[in-house]
């Protein structure tokens, strides 16, 4: 079964969210997934302009909760990928067709990875069966993305210390949710254990 591994939004907007274990637990797992010659697929999260004005925000309904100033705008410091995850994205390739080793960056716009993203595409066409989820926010995007691809079929793993949330409540209520009623929630040991 090819598993890959969904890095969700490490991105300088969600820097301080990260605890200590986060990057090192997510570079572990890029590193050994690539020893593995399996996919690594980094989102990337960010608004374009027109979603980022009003009164419509581009239908953008996340725009419309969160407000412009609480929104990422393409292009930003804020969009841009956490330093230490830059370098493990290096110069990845934007195509589905990129090489298993590659890196893979998918651009999305709401909590939900596969929502109006190739997402979808790029899964498929490397043959993945098993997602291993890892990233910020636990309870948002992660979460969400995770709960899209149980109900696309795929199995789905949720790494609880390999991703962070905007407090430990959040963090917390996140993996029990997911846990309960969607897929497994796996330290990052135990994922390395498993591939």
């Amino acid at each position: 079964m090819t598993t890959a591994l969904l890095v969700i939004d490490m991105q300088n907007f969600f820097y301080e969210m990260c605890t200590l274990d986060t990057i090192p637990n997510i570079t572990k797992l890029v590193s050994s997934f690539r020893e593995r010659s399996l996919p690594v697929i980094f989102t990337q999260h960010g608004h374009t302009q027109e979603e980022l004005t009003p009164p419509h925000y581009g239908g953008n309904q996340l725009v419309r909760k969160w407000g412009p100033e609480g929104s990422i705008k393409r292009g930003s410091e804020e969009w841009k990928f956490i330093p230490e995850i830059a370098k493990l994205v290096g110069s990845a390739e934007i195509s589905a067709s990129a090489p298993d080793n590659s890196s893979i960056v998918v651009a999305k716009n709401t909590y939900d990875a596969f929502i109006n993203t190739t997402l979808s595409m790029v899964l498929e066409e490397k043959q993945v069966r098993r997602v291993v989820i890892c990233g910020v926010m636990t309870d948002c995007c992660c979460d969400t993305t995770g709960r899209s691809a149980f109900n696309r079929g795929y199995e789905t793993w949720m790494v609880s210390d390999a991703c962070a949330s905007a407090n430990n409540t959040q963090h917390e209520a996140g993996l029990r949710g997911f846990g309960f009623a969607f897929g497994e929630v796996l330290l990052t040991r135990d994922v390395l254990k498993r591939l």
